[in-house]
């Protein structure tokens, strides 16, 4: 029996996981990396070398690959377009993954769809950024803000953002001027008033299939996932099927095929509205790795072999996901002993990156029926890891 090649573009840990969730199916993997050192290439057999951004390494990277796919979205659009012209299957294909890489073309589509998204426009200079702040009262998330027809405001670049670069709020014309300097285009958007952020992650397959995992809570620090917990705790019923149902069609009508992360606002007059999406598997979704029947990494191979997808509904009752960033302690494999011992049910996923502070070297998973017990022993073993916390 002939199994069929993955190729993955992108070298970075979403790509280490999703290598590891195609082991168990025989699925081989070919990997497209910046550097022999990233995540990915460390446990993948077959690794190019290579720029993700020339059309030539593409095209020889693709030759015997049955299908490519992403680790993330910064392939150039016409790259993935040439592919698909050489009848290199592309999943998420161009049209539906420019979505995820311009925040602008995102925003127009959402708009025509009729998908709630904050009141938005793209600006050109700092002054139109003031005459965006001074619009103020049609801003769908009602905030004081967007009432007072004032800053704050927040802005980002339409292309290359993440984890919070490429973004910046600010309270003045002068704040303003900074992020015009990157020589791209500036979306404009109100400061939503929310009471906190949610994530609705779906998976479509090519002829359609599609699976919905619970929504959940993401919890921020410093403009970075920090904290998910599984199911969102206290979230009304209706709310969380209209997050659920909101994405599955934000999937069909953009024609993503793979997983898909859609990134919500919960605002605190009780509706919902989309901040971001991401056409990869995604933070958000890490605690199905232990916490749900099929993970999103296994569920985003599956769809882009165009597999039956599997079931994504959760495990246990709670599943908490924190990620374990990197301190002053470099030696994070001498907390094993403590982190192991002190909860055996732990489930620790390291991605073999050099520790720096503050960057994402991994992250724990817990589960079970009492929350408050789960957050604890996941915030513990993230902090134990981290050096922060130390008994």
């Amino acid at each position: 029996m002939t199994f069929p090649v993955v190729g993955m573009v992108g070298g970075g840990q979403l790509a280490r996981m999703t290598h590891e969730a195609g082991i168990p199916l025989g699925i081989r993997f070919k990997l497209l990396s910046d550097t022999p050192q990233d995540s990915a290439a460390q446990v993948v057999s077959d690794v190019v070398v290579g720029d993700y951004r020339d059309l030539d390494t593409l095209r020889e990277f693709a030759r015997g690959c049955d299908v490519i796919t992403f680790d993330h979205e910064h392939v150039p659009t016409e790259h993935l377009r040439a592919l698909e012209a050489d009848g290199i299957p592309v999943r998420p294909g161009p049209d539906a993954l420019v979505h995820a890489q311009d925040k602008g073309v995102m925003r127009a589509k959402l708009d025509a769809i009729g998908v709630p998204c904050p009141r938005h426009r793209i600006v050109s200079d700092p002054q139109d950024v003031a005459a965006f702040a001074a619009e103020g009262g049609g801003g769908t998330s009602r905030s004081s803000e967007a009432e007072s027809g004032g800053f704050p405001v927040v802005l980002k670049t339409v292309r290359g953002g993440y984890d919070g670069k490429g973004v910046w709020v600010v309270d003045s014309v002068e704040e303003a001027a900074e992020p015009f300097k990157a020589g791209v285009p500036v979306l404009a958007e109100e400061k939503v008033d929310f009471l906190r952020e949610l994530a609705a992650n779906v998976v479509r397959s090519p002829h359609g299939q599609a699976v919905a995992y619970p929504v959940v809570e993401s919890r921020q620090v410093n403009g970075v996932c920090d904290t998910v917990v599984a199911p969102a705790p206290d979230l009304d019923e209706a709310l969380a099927l209209e997050a659920s149902e909101m994405a599955l069609n934000i999937a069909k009508e953009l024609g993503v095929v793979g997983h898909l992360a859609v990134e919500l606002f919960q605002t605190r007059d009780g509706r919902i509205l989309v901040n971001e999406l991401a056409m990869r598997p995604h933070n958000s979704g890490h605690w199905s790795m232990d916490g749900a029947v099929t993970s999103q990494f296994a569920n985003h191979v599956r769809a882009v072999l165009d597999l039956p997808l599997g079931d994504p509904r959760p495990r246990a009752a709670w599943t908490v996901m924190v990620n374990v960033l990197g301190g002053d302690y470099p030696d994070m494999y001498s907390a094993y002993l403590h982190c192991m011992a002190r909860d055996p049910q732990l489930k620790i996923h390291m991605y073999g990156k050099d520790v720096k502070p503050g960057r994402k070297v991994g992250h724990v998973n817990t589960y079970g029926d009492d929350l408050d017990d789960v957050l604890e022993r996941a915030r513990h073993a993230a902090g134990y890891l981290r050096g922060t916390i130390t008994e």
